[in-house]
């Protein structure tokens, strides 16, 4: 398994932009599982990452064959600006060929899919057509090449049909089949660790002591993380004591590629991430000019990647999906780091500062047909209903300052990152 470089994260102390420090991530973000590639079943690949470019084994479709239900025939009998008889000599069904060759004025019952008989370039309708015992009339104006589907229009032998780096999608399960495979190279699943430290949290499922709130952060993360294909272990919550942090980091690191935390790495006196994450590798806090979040603490802790996102739930989330998310995916071998984003109307004016990129919980609504994005009306750091009963993020651009209803703005639904 390759390793991270030393004190790969290592950066100055200036203000990052957010396209800055994705391109610092996009640099250092190695494959960890490069040399590590499993063969599963075609059941098994939903999710995974291609690890090798698959490339098509036959022909698809392996033959010419009919579009549609109807009559295959030689264009040229057919009479021009007059209807045609032919005579039917044949039927060819899917999975069931017609063997012979078709002669001038002759015609074959064909079915959707089924090969085209030898001689045949066009197939009529059966819905234009007319039987009459043993013949039947087509009308005038069939193109040439009608309804036929030629061997190979979706696939060649030998075509990329898939590259490497490819997390794969349902339908590319059945591309994959279609050109003749039954089972895939994958990368090796990423094994990600999270954690949370306070003394203040709890699990839900137990009585709410005094001062205590409930880990809601942990959970966020595990399912986001799950989703991108990794496997997640979680650590739970450990206590404010910096023995029980640093014995907890130095033993998931054995057996992980990336830990993951929310909050607890300031240098408040019960902060103990920090002092045990360098007192195992190295830390560095990248102060990013956006909101919400802002520092985004990256290191290593005995050569396994560390991510400390920040504490309030939205800005985890937030600093989650637009950093460590492409992070995770780059080391996992994903070559697509980048989500979509639509432009669309904004239903909502704002002011904000210049030099800052900002996200707002948006909800998406259609206003005469058209979309717009409603901004939701508390967009405080630690409102998870922000998170719920909105469909994504209105991503604002350092340069903008002012918005008016109307706007053109980049809106990044949830449906892109969170699977």
């Amino acid at each position: 398994m390759s390793q991270l470089a030393d004190d790969c994260f290592a950066h100055g102390e200036e203000m990052l932009t957010m396209a800055e420090a994705l391109a610092i991530l996009r640099q250092r973000a190695t494959i960890l599982a490069g040399d590590r590639i499993d063969r599963v079943p075609l059941s098994e690949a939903a999710g995974r990452i291609l690890a090798d470019d698959l490339a098509a084994t036959l022909e698809v479709p392996a033959h010419d064959n009919s579009a549609v239900d109807g009559y295959a025939l030689r264009h040229g009998d057919l009479a021009d600006g007059e209807a045609t008889r032919l005579t039917v000599v044949g039927r060819s069904a899917a999975g069931h060929p017609w063997s012979g060759t078709l002669d001038g004025g002759q015609a074959v019952r064909i079915f959707t899919g089924a090969v085209m008989p030898q001689g045949a370039d066009a197939v009529v309708m059966q819905e234009d057509a007319q039987a009459e015992g043993d013949t039947v009339v087509v009308p005038p104006g069939l193109k040439p090449g009608a309804n036929r589907r030629r061997m190979g229009e979706d696939s060649h032998q030998g075509d990329i049909v898939l590259p490497r780096g490819r997390r794969l999608k349902p339908q590319d399960l059945g591309l994959a089949a279609s050109v003749g495979h039954a089972r895939l190279p994958v990368y090796r699943r990423l094994r990600v660790a999270v954690f949370s430290t306070g003394d203040e949290l709890q699990d839900p499922g137990q009585p709410l002591q005094r001062g205590a709130v409930y880990d809601a952060n942990r959970h966020i993360l595990g399912g986001l993380i799950s989703g991108l294909g990794a496997e997640v272990s979680d650590l739970g919550i450990l206590a404010d004591r910096l023995e029980a942090v640093r014995t907890a980091l130095a033993e998931a690191a054995g057996g992980h590629d990336l830990l993951i935390t929310s909050g607890g790495v300031s240098v408040g006196d019960e902060d103990h991430v920090r002092t045990a994450v360098e007192s195992l590798g190295n830390l560095h806090f990248w102060r990013l000019a956006i909101k919400p979040g802002r520092p985004l603490a990256l290191g290593q802790v005995r050569g396994t990647a560390f991510v400390g996102l920040p504490g309030n739930p939205v800005a985890a989330t937030v600093c989650f999906l637009r950093f460590a998310r492409p992070l995770i995916l780059g080391l996992a071998g994903c070559a697509e780091l980048e989500p979509l984003h639509y432009r669309v109307a904004a239903g909502f004016s704002f002011e904000k500062k210049a030099g800052r990129r900002e996200w707002l919980r948006a909800r998406l609504v259609l206003d005469g047909g058209e979309p717009r994005v409603e901004r939701f009306d508390r967009q405080g750091s630690g409102i998870i209903n922000s998170l719920v009963q909105t469909d994504g993020l209105v991503e604002i651009p350092e340069a903008v300052t002012h918005l008016e209803r109307g706007d053109a703005v980049d809106f990044l639904p949830f449906s892109e990152v969170v699977s």
